[in-house]
């Protein structure tokens, strides 16, 4: 981890000058409190908090990199009057940006600086947003394995749950729903193929959003799918995330899928301060509840602000179609094979490792091997292995257009159709589960109706609705494809309504909170 004792002068010759900006931090008795600051300075604040409870303390490893200069690039965007006000933002690793490695949490792509932007931060420094660093992440977004540890990195370590220290943090984003939860930034950047904001945003209890496939550029992000990857925002709040997706949406020639992007792209944060529920027809996914008596309460509590708030809810019955998940895994597969190959071969060589560079998922899978007490300890490289051996593109075509099909036209679109609503919602996933390397994840079964929406390529708001033992939970709006802003809407609607307590991070373990039971 970084230490940051060197930026102990430059935090404390940045002191608050004026008012100008508010931004949500994190305060000395560690809860989120309103840091009224410019912009440089509540950057150099964080910078500090990052020092105190993900370097040290609790020692979440949620931040794997920091950028010195954040404190004077943010007082010169929000001097410059910049939309975002130089309001931070951390970036999950396996995004490119110019000052930092993009390492994707793999020893392999060590020291990979390429000195790029990808065109999602171009758009965000050019709208006044701040890298304040980069987040730790599952290695290879959680594509290597089936019995990975989501929020390990050979780079990063093991990234820990602010909520309960010995728990885990969820899909690839992991550092970056740590992060946000603990107040280290204003917000970041995670990204998704399927499940990797929406899990890390419900279980480390904050706002995450799976935009549209398509929204927002992919280029110079390390790939596993083009039909299914997206970066995303992660915040406290439904507004900050409409903020954050405005800043970094919009059409890029090197990524085909965004071709449509501007059309649909505008202010998202329009309406969300007096978006309505009233009339609203939504349904309600009772199946993608699971066997847990206590989320199945939690979500009949949020169904019950919905209704308070004037929706209209529908019951709808959805069984989970295996041929649609089997179909979308060898579209994976094939994926990360050819557009890993094309990345890596993208990148400038490491200086002095030139002939090390990996340019093929092949290499990876040597590489590991070679490096097998460092990269394999804890779980092997089988979905790698997998996804080298399937080169069958006819086969492949034709899972990709039957996984899309049952997922999109037949799945989610028939569903609102049929049943006149406009929306879908469940729970996102159960709480969080105590963290094992050895065994890997455990995600509480069949909560959730992530994949369908992660598959259709289409929009997915997860929102706080509430906790477990003091773990949160959030609950899941889904709409159909470009309707983002309608989605982002209902969601702060729901946000306002919500009567439910939304735990706050207690940076222990979760048998110090809890307690032994009594007798």
């Amino acid at each position: 981890m970084t230490t940051l004792s060197s930026l102990a002068a430059l935090a404390l010759g940045l002191a608050a000058a004026s008012p100008a900006l508010a931004q949500t931090s994190v305060g000395d008795d560690e809860t989120i409190v309103d840091v009224p600051a410019d912009a440089g300075a509540t950057a150099s604040w964080q910078l500090q908090r990052i020092a105190k409870l993900d370097d040290a303390g609790p020692m979440l490893n949620a931040v794997i990199a920091i950028n010195p200069h954040a404190p004077a690039e943010a007082l010169a965007a929000e001097q410059a009057g910049l939309p975002l006000m130089g309001r931070t933002v951390l970036v999950k690793d396996n995004v490119e940006t110019r000052e930092l490695p993009t390492t994707a949490g793999s020893l392999a792509l060590a020291g990979n600086m390429t000195r790029r932007d990808a065109p999602l931060i171009a758009n965000l420094r050019d709208a006044g947003g701040v890298v304040l660093g980069k987040t730790n992440l599952s290695e290879w977004a959680n594509i290597r394995d089936f019995r990975s540890t989501s929020g390990w990195s050979a780079v990063g370590g093991l990234t820990r749950n602010p909520h309960a220290i010995d728990r885990n943090t969820c899909g690839s984003s992991s550092g970056s729903g740590a992060a946000v939860a603990a107040g280290f930034a204003w917000a970041a950047i995670g990204t998704e193929t399927n499940g990797s904001i929406t899990c890390p945003a419900s279980i480390n209890g904050i706002v995450g959003f799976k935009p549209t496939v398509g929204m927002v550029s992919r280029t110079h992000v390390v790939p596993i799918s083009s039909t299914q990857d997206t970066a995303g925002p992660m915040a406290r709040s439904v507004a900050d995330a409409a903020l954050l997706l405005t800043a970094i949406a919009g059409s890029d020639p090197a990524d085909s899928a965004t071709a449509e992007a501007d059309d649909h792209k505008r202010d998202f944060t329009e309406g969300l301060d007096s978006a309505s529920l009233a009339g609203v027809r939504i349904g309600g996914m009772r199946k993608q509840v699971g066997d847990r008596d206590d989320v199945a309460d939690l979500f009949d509590a949020a169904l019950a602000d919905l209704k308070a708030a004037g929706a209209q809810l529908v019951e709808i019955e959805f069984e989970p179609n295996e041929e649609m998940d089997r179909d979308s895994f060898t579209v994976l597969l094939f994926e990360l094979r050819e557009e890993m190959g094309k990345y890596l071969r993208s990148i400038p060589p490491v200086t002095g490792r030139e002939q090390m560079t990996p340019r093929s998922l092949a290499d990876l899978i040597a590489f590991n091997e070679r490096h097998a007490h460092s990269e394999l300890r804890w779980f092997g490289q089988g979905i790698f292995e997998l996804a080298e051996q399937t080169t069958d593109r006819p086969a492949y075509e034709a899972a990709r257009e039957n996984a899309v099909h049952l997922a999109g036209e037949r799945g989610i679109d028939m569903l609102l159709a049929e049943n006149d609503v406009q929306f879908l919602v469940a729970p996102t996933m159960g709480p969080a589960w105590t963290t094992d390397l050895v065994n890997g994840d455990n995600y509480n079964g069949s909560i959730g109706f992530g994949s369908p929406a992660a598959i259709a390529g289409y929009p997915h708001l997860t929102v706080p609705m509430g906790g477990v033992e003091d773990l949160p939970i959030g609950l899941s709006i889904i709409g159909a494809k470009w309707q983002d802003w309608e989605v982002l809407k209902a969601g702060a609607a729901y946000e306002r309504a919500r009567s439910a307590a939304i735990p706050a991070p207690d940076f222990t373990r979760w048998m110090e909170q809890a307690g032994e039971p009594a007798d």
